[in-house]
This record gives structure tokens, sequence and C-alpha cells, in this order.
């Protein structure tokens, strides 16, 4: 079946992927993500006329983000609506567009105080365990590398968020994790999925020597402190960076091979043991304890550059600290990593960006502690890790406190001529385009036709679901895929909009089956139950955009569906499907 009766203009924007390369921007510097960012909102949400009123301040934000603005004379966005804030909201809470009657029933609502409440009832639901949940996974690359214990890790994920367990805890049981991984100790297969083998098979039963254990070391050590200090040690972990990163990044111009060494070496008693049942590997099952030898800094490397020695004392990169005497090195370095301030500045950071469009700092992962204008609003940064900090650490108290902000709030419309150079102020919210899973899952929401996966030993039926994106069918693999979905094994990027993207949303049956009514779901249902065309219309829109259309659009549409009643239903919700407004969320 072909569709393509209301085809809305602006579809994604055709852009060439860059090359990866060593030490890119040494090479060719990047593209300010603000500027791409702001580039994509004014190019979609184009600008009003009118006067903008002042905004309440409501928290601490507000009064760094508006105080900075006022300070520099740059003008910001009206509060958005009650629609586009619902749906943003849910879509950034959940991972899921908003439920008709649900939304219709917070647009009614005259509570002053609705949006504070519905972001209380959002963060509390298990939609944002599910949307969390796979996040995280996709953060801490949770796929095939850990065997059969990504099942118990993705329980340990869902438990950990729906608590609200501090994440100083969680980070702790992250790098001390210790045991046969798959089977009594989940936190252990972050360490666990990070093994550079050495060998193919044992040449003893009891052979120890099937992983490299210093490279599996050196590994982890550049993943974690991406992950949780915003650092990026790669390039020191082959070389010292003084005469390489100047034009990259001058803290690590500061650090030579060796301090790498140091903080590699708290993990350097840690060993991986494949075990093996029968003459086989027992499906990538790991013991991970804590007896071997101290950090080799002359050990046989196959991944890196030959190691020529050099202290490998444990001492934290970040001033030096060392474990106190009688400590175990892996206790040594959460209890020092989780109390140093750029533990908390990082994730501030990192979970600002997932919400406002870009980070603080950029890249988030790759910050400069000697580029003091690094940051866009440093005063704001350490603002929101100090109270991350003050509160347990806790995720959803961060998470509210960045949506109850008036800076969050702000229209995506911006009144006036938008300058790029007020993007870093977050004068306005910035459009994004829902990542993969959001995607299909509101697919599947809009259309009332969810999948069916494998989550364990249940079928559920959003792709946020799964705990493993690779054992969905193989159709909804390449779309997930095409748009952006992690494989689990490298660390997550945003993936830019594309031809192939808008191509694949036109084609896919992930759409086109989805909206022929004959199958059953949304359409099927109103078109039983609606006599009224234009109730139908109405309801399509609010199932497939979260708004009511407005009138030329509701002409449009119910002269489509007089003409053929279901032909032009499945035509307007397929059109909706490919709209960027059901594309991004503003």
């Amino acid at each position: 079946m072909k569709y393509g009766l209301i085809l809305l203009p602006g579809l994604l924007l055709a852009q060439t992927p860059e090359l990866e390369r060593a030490h890119a921007p040494i090479i060719e510097p990047q593209i300010k993500k603000s500027k791409t960012v702001s580039a994509l909102t004014a190019r979609y949400t184009p600008a009003g006329a009118g006067k903008v009123a002042p905004v309440a301040h409501r928290n601490f934000i507000d009064q760094h983000v508006f105080g900075r603005m006022k300070r520099d004379s740059i003008p910001h966005a009206p509060l958005a609506g009650d629609e586009q804030f619902a749906r943003r909201a849910w879509l950034d809470a959940t991972g899921r567009i908003p439920p008709p009657s649900e939304l219709e029933a917070f647009l009614a609502s005259r509570d002053p105080k609705k949006r504070e409440r519905l972001i209380d009832q959002l963060t509390d639901s298990t939609a944002f365990v599910d949307k969390w949940t796979y996040y995280f996974s996709d953060l801490f690359r949770a796929g095939q590398r850990m065997g059969s214990g990504l099942n118990l890790f993705n329980f340990w994920l869902r438990e950990w968020l729906k608590l609200d367990r501090p994440y100083n805890e969680v980070v702790t049981d992250l790098l001390t994790g210790a045991g046969k991984s798959s089977f009594s100790v989940p936190a252990g297969m972050y360490y666990a999925r990070d093994f550079v083998k050495a060998k193919d098979d044992p040449e003893a039963p009891d052979a120890h020597d099937l992983v490299n254990q210093p490279d599996t070391v050196d590994e982890f050590t550049v993943t974690y402190s991406k992950v949780f200090l915003g650092l990026n040690l790669a390039c020191i972990s082959c070389h010292d960076g003084k005469n390489h990163l100047e034009k990259v990044n001058l803290f690590l111009t500061s650090k030579k091979r060796d301090e790498f060494f140091g903080q590699a070496a708290f993990f350097g008693r840690t060993r991986q043991i494949m075990n093996w049942e029968n003459g086989y590997q027992a499906n990538t099952e790991y013991t991970v304890d804590d007896v071997g030898p101290d950090y080799d800094p002359k050990a046989e490397s196959i991944v890196r550059v030959p190691r020529r020695g050099g202290d490998a004392s444990p001492r934290f990169i970040l001033g030096g600290e060392r474990p106190k005497p009688g400590e175990n090195h892996r206790d040594a370095l959460a209890r020092i990593l989780t109390t140093h301030p750029q533990f908390r500045r990082a994730f501030a950071n990192r979970i600002w960006a997932e919400l406002m469009g870009f980070g603080i700092v950029e890249p988030i992962d790759d910050f400069d502690l000697l580029k003091p204008d690094q940051a866009s609003n440093p005063a704001l940064l350490d603002a929101l890790a100090d109270d991350f900090g003050k509160h347990n650490h806790s995720f959803k108290h961060f998470f509210r406190t960045v949506m109850n902000s008036s800076a969050y709030q702000l229209s995506s419309r911006f009144d006036g001529e938008w300058k790029e150079s007020y993007a870093t102020y977050y004068a306005r919210k910035y459009v994004r385009m829902l990542t993969a899973p959001e995607l299909h899952d509101a697919i599947a929401l809009a259309t009332g036709r969810p999948g069916r996966f494998s989550s364990g030993t249940e079928k559920v039926g959003m792709a946020m679901q799964m705990p493993e994106p690779k054992k969905a069918e193989a159709e909804v693999q390449g779309f997930m895929k095409t748009f952006g979905q992690s494989n689990r094994d490298d660390m997550p990027k945003k993936v830019p909009p594309s031809s192939l993207q808008a191509m694949l949303l036109m084609q896919s049956h992930v759409v086109t089956d989805r909206v022929d009514s004959s199958k059953g779901g949304t359409l099927k249902k109103l078109l039983e139950e609606e006599a009224d065309n234009a109730r139908v219309v109405e309801k399509i829109f609010l199932h497939t955009i979260s708004r009511k259309p407005s009138a030329p659009e509701a002409a449009v549409a119910v002269r489509a569906l007089t003409t053929n009643r279901r032909q032009g239903a499945e035509n307007l919700q397929w059109a909706l499907l490919n709209s960027p407004e059901f594309i991004f969320n503003y």
C-alpha cells in the first residue's frame, strides 16, 4: 500500500557524516553542538512576533540562566504553551507521546500547579524507569558482551531507577563489583564486558591468561573516565600529552602516560577469568576478583603502543590521591571518584544536555579543566552539581529540578530575529530529533500497534522495554540503527538528521504496516466507533502529534476522509508520522 496524500513540508535534512579520525580536532575543528542544535530549531520553528512577558524565576536554575541573559541583554522566548510543554515533558521523562485522554485532562485542568504535578507523575511512572533503563543500558553498553548476565544487569538498572538509589552508590557498585559476574553480581558486568581477549583457547584446564588483563584495565579506565568524570583519557593511555594535545585539551597536555598508568592501577589487581565448562567458554561468563598482581607498566599490549614502564602505583588523575593503607584499591577509587566535584559536574552536564539540547560543556565527555571558558555558564554548572550532591545524588530530584525551571519550559518559538550568539544562553528551548527507540515507540503508540519483543521470559510491546535491541526483528533493528541506535559495543552517539531517515519513514513497514487499518489498531477503532469524520480527524491528530488540528488542516483532512474514509484516514496518519512535528520533540 502506498501513502502520500498529506505529506507535510520540511522533512529531514541530508547531511554527510564526518569521518572518524584520531585526534580529529587537530585536523578538523569540531562543529559546535550549540550551533547545530540552534540552526535545527530555527529551521523547524519559524520566528513569531510580539513582546515576550517576563518569566518567573522558579528555582536557582532560572536565576543563573535568566540572570546571565539580563546581564548581557539577551532576549529570550516566551514560555511554551500547555500543548507543547505536555508533549515535551512526556517524551523527555518517559520517551513516550502523551495518551490522548491524559493529555486532554491536562489541557483542561485549571490547576496552577498542574505542570509541577505532571512532572511528578511522569518521573514516578514505570515508563520513566523504562526510558532511563534503556538510556543507561546504552551508556553502560549493556549488550551481547554481557552474555547471560544481561537480563540480571537490566533488572539491576530498573531497580535502582525505581528506588532512586543515590547515584554515587550506583557508581560505587559499578566500580567495585566482584564475583561470578553473570549470576551473582550484576554491577560487575560493567567491568567484565570490557575484556580484551588474549587467545581463543586455554592451554591448560585452569588457564588464567585468556584475557589480557592490563589492556582490559586500560580500556575500562578510558570508559569509566568518560562516563563518570567527563574526561577523555584515551590519548594519554598511549603517550604523554605534551606536544600532542595542545590543540585538543590543555589539561591533558600536562599529563603523562604514567599518570594514566596510575589511574589504571586502581584496577591493577583485578582479574577477569573466563569460565569454562566441559571445554567450552560458558556463555561469556567471567569471574571478577582482586587477587592478581599489581598493574604492570611494561606489560605486552595487544591494542596499544608498547608500554615503556613508569610509576604504576594507584593515584587519582585529579589531584593524585592514593588509597589509604590497607584499603582495597577499587574501593579507594570509588570513594575518591564519587566524592570529587568533577563527578557531580560531569553527571549534571550529561543529563542537562539530554534535557536542554546540549551541554554547558561540550563535548560532554571531554572536559578541559584548564580552559575556563569551555563552560558556557560555569556558575550554573557548579550550582547544578552542588544541588545534586546536597540532595543525596538523586537522579529524580535532578530531573525534576530542571523540568520545573522556566528555562526548561521556554517555547522553542523565538519572537524576533534569532542570532547564533544567543544559543549558549539557552534563550529558547531547542528541538531534538526523537531517539531511535522513542521514535519506534511513538509510532507504536500513535497507531495502537505495539511490537512483541523479548524481555527475559516475557513479551513486551515497547522497544524501550527490551534489555537488548539486537533481539528485535530484523526490520525494527534496521530502522532503529538508521536513527542512531547504539550497538552497545561503542559509546552512544547522536546522529544528525538525514535523507535516508526520511525515506525510511516513508517506506518502512515499521510505519506503513502500522497505518493499515485492516490490521487493527487506532485507525480501525476510530473508523468503527466514530461516525463523524471531523471527530476522527481530531483524534488522529491527538493520537499522533498530541494536538488538535487547525481549521485549515481539519478542512483538508475531512475532505480526504469524505472521498475515501479508510484511505483518507490512513494517508492522514502516515503524513503526520512523517512530519517534523512528530519526528522532533519541541
